[in-house]
């Protein structure tokens, strides 16, 4: 670690820290007295033929949930349609089945084929497995009556990753009553603690043309791992050796047009993932390759701040839920207030290792993790040696992340971070973070609070490099929500391995409002509501500000209007330059803009989204034009386009940016798919095409073949020239013992 860390400073700045944690360990947390669902899982002797049949048997004797009821549209009244959920064990896997009927099994949704896709259309089956029992963290497992399998990792309690990728078998069939599914859950897959058999399970069932949710245990129409039922009666599981041995051969070639340059290589890499103990996975990686990674959707930024790109690559993906801190950017509440402020001052961001400031791959010569739960502990370590690029050196990178369980919902944790990988100075981070939830309140109600405080040290800076944040929420899903927070990042905190989208500000957010939720007739829901965004410089002065009204109907097929007046201001220091050649001066901007909102239901084969808004800007007027299509004739064809459209007029100068994405899937079957995206931007003149043959045989086995071509138009006369083209072809093969 850097100097800052064994400086006189630190011991100074660790007195906040043991306050902090000495505070958060006395802290109470009422008991919640009503009385939790069971069930005992069975014991089979012999593994099970994953078909979606249940003709074994077996299923004769299994477990049976079948005391279900609606979550959506009405809470606890009665579901439309009957459901089964089945659960048997034997020594290396758990194995749950559903029957669903349907009264109208030709209306079942099940547009999506794709392994990969996103199966949030269709009808579905969940599982929700929290191994430890400890109200904070768990696994998700879905399919759709196609056998589409879709997994994730539970991150703070309420939110989901659903790029995790876990290695388990799935399969569905329909029939004259309804559909069939039935899963196999490897106990390798999972971390759990072997000395208790007790574990949170919840089971849920998505009817999708009636949007109607039917569970077992829910409260306020949430489930989380803090609100499930409880399994019981796993004994003598077994995970074998606990190896995963994943090979992978990587042949590349790259062609840059413009110097006429090219390169081809056959690299090899290799993953290694290891359970130290049930609880407790060690990973390496050697030589890491993410050609197959998908690409990222092209954004629109009219501001003078970064955006935000989520991760997609599957390496740091893996249990990314320890790493998580201060429950940033969590937006499950609303999406009222801008990704990027919500995220900004996050610790630790994988999207900073093996990727440059240009999103260009960076190589990794390798890579160890060490993540798990010890006792009432999280723990996680991240080591990385990422190669020399350009004019960057090599460099040595670490992560390192302690939590504790404290009351029963709530954690403690501990954060450190080494290294930058985008610059030759030395950095560093330590940061502690709070994270409260209590979702036993009075008629199902549930409150959340976080508290973080972080302080960084870059070489060549001393001083005002710290950051905190305080937020209180109570998301609830009927009747009154609200949120109040302020967070704060000083001028000079630097967090290298982490997220900054602005410095020297104070964030102020505040947020009200009631959602009704009808019994009956067309309308579904109603929600109202106001919400006000302040961002101070800590320096002197607004830079912006935000103050929205919201007004959303939901009707009972999941049809939505969705109305929005906001005012902004915007404080510029300095003269931005907002399109090229178009520069707003300094000064103090006051602004609005009202946008109508229209979204078909997700089941209908074809779907629309449509977005118009209109109003000032700066000093002079915008208006804004979204357009999303999606037509899925078949499982086997998907076709989509999205249009955005901003026409903006300044007394600088006028200028019109437009965004162009038009997908195009060919499903030939469940584990062969065909993906393509064409992106363009008129900002940049850049047509992009990806291209992605996906081939899945079984979890945890797959080739890709993907083709990157990207064309550039630099005279802006509609000729484009190829720019930059990019071929890879990839396989690997997950050997398990």
């Amino acid at each position: 670690m850097s100097h800052w860390i064994s400086s006189g400073n630190f011991w100074r700045r660790g007195r906040f820290i043991l306050v902090f944690f000495c505070t958060g360990a006395g802290l109470a947390q009422s008991p919640d007295s009503s009385p939790l669902k069971t069930v005992q899982a069975i014991r089979v002797s012999e593994p099970l033929s994953i078909d979606g049949r249940l003709d074994e048997a077996a299923w004769a004797g299994a477990a049976v949930v079948e005391d279900f009821h609606q979550i959506l549209p009405i809470e606890y009244a009665p579901p439309s349609q009957k459901t089964q959920f089945f659960l048997l064990y034997d020594d290396d896997a758990l194995y749950v089945a559903a029957k669903m009927w349907d009264s109208e099994p030709d209306l079942i949704t099940a547009k999506v084929l794709r392994q990969g896709g996103q199966s949030w259309t269709d009808d579905q089956f969940h599982l929700l497995l929290d191994p430890f029992n400890d109200k904070r963290s768990g696994y998700r497992f879905q399919i759709n009556p196609n056998g589409l399998r879709q997994e994730g990792l539970t991150l703070n309690t309420s939110q989901v990753e659903w790029n995790w990728v876990g290695i388990w078998q799935a399969a569905a069939v329909q029939d004259e009553e309804g559909w069939v599914a039935e899963t196999r859950i490897p106990f390798k897959s999972l971390s759990f603690d072997p000395e208790s058999d007790i574990w949170g399970i919840n089971f849920t069932r998505k009817i999708s043309r009636e949007n109607e949710t039917i569970g077992w245990v829910s409260r306020n129409q949430t489930i989380s791992p803090a609100i499930a039922g409880i399994l019981t009666g796993l004994e003598g599981i077994k995970q074998g050796l606990g190896l995963d041995i994943v090979p992978t051969l990587t042949a590349n070639k790259q062609r840059t047009f413009v110097s006429y340059a090219d390169d081809s290589n056959v690299e090899p890499s290799l993953d290694i993932f290891y359970k130290i103990s049930s609880a407790l996975n060690a990973a390496l990686t050697l030589n890491t390759d993410f050609s197959a990674t998908e690409v990222d959707n092209r954004q629109v930024n009219l501001t003078r701040f970064g955006l935000f790109f989520p991760e997609k690559r599957d390496f740091f993906l893996q249990d990314m839920d320890i790493f998580e801190f201060g429950r940033l950017g969590d937006r499950n509440f609303s999406s009222v207030f801008s990704r990027p402020l919500a995220e900004n001052g996050r610790p630790f961001f994988s999207r900073k290792i093996g990727l440059s400031s240009t999103g260009q791959p960076v190589g990794l010569d390798a890579g160890g993790k060490l993540s798990g739960r010890i006792g009432r502990w999280n723990v996680g370590a991240l080591t990385v040696r990422q190669e020399q690029f350009k004019d960057i050196e090599a460099a040595d990178l670490f992560v390192g992340r302690a939590a504790a369980n404290v009351l029963q919902e709530s954690s403690l944790g501990l954060i450190v971070t080494n290294g930058d990988p985008r610059s030759n100075r030395s950095n560093s981070l330590l940061g502690v973070d709070f994270r409260y939830q209590n979702t036993r309140l009075a008629n199902g109600r549930t409150v959340e609070a976080d508290l973080w405080y972080q302080q960084s040290d870059t070489e060549g800076i001393d001083g005002e490099d710290g950051a905190w944040a305080a937020k209180v929420r109570m998301p609830n899903n009927t009747g009154f929500k609200g949120e109040l927070g302020v967070k704060e990042i000083q001028a000079n905190f630097i967090p290298a391995l982490g997220y900054i989208n602005r410095r020297d500000i104070r964030d102020y957010t505040l947020e009200a409002g009631y959602t009704y939720r009808s019994r009956s007739g067309r309308v579904r829901s109603i929600y109202g509501g106001g919400a006000i965004q302040r961002v101070d410089r800590l320096s002197g002065g607004l830079q912006s500000q935000v103050a929205s009204l919201r007004l959303d109907i939901q009707n009972q097929t999941n049809d939505k209007i969705v109305l929005t007046y906001s005012e902004e201001k915007e404080g510029l220091v300095l003269p931005f330059e907002i399109s090229k050649g178009i520069v707003i001066p300094r000064g103090l901007y006051a602004f609005d803009e009202f946008r109508a909102h229209i979204d078909t239901s997700t089941h209908r084969k074809l779907k629309t989204r449509f977005t118009v808004g209109s109003g000032s800007f700066y000093a002079g007027e915008q208006d804004n034009v979204n357009f999303f299509l999606e037509w899925t004739p078949s499982q086997h064809l998907r076709t989509s386009v999205n249009y955005r459209y901003n026409d903006v007029s300044l007394p600088e100068g006028n200028f019109v940016l437009r965004v162009v994405q038009a997908g195009l899937d060919f499903i030939f079957s469940s584990t062969l798919s065909w993906v393509n995206l064409l992106q363009y931007d008129n900002n940049s003149e850049m047509l992009g095409i990806n291209s992605r043959l996906h081939w899945v045989p079984q979890a945890g086995r797959e080739m890709f073949i993907v083709l990157n071509h990207n064309l550039e138009d630099p005279d802006r006369d509609n000729s484009f020239q190829s720019a930059f083209a990019d071929l890879s072809f990839k396989v690997n093969y997950t050997l398990r013992f």
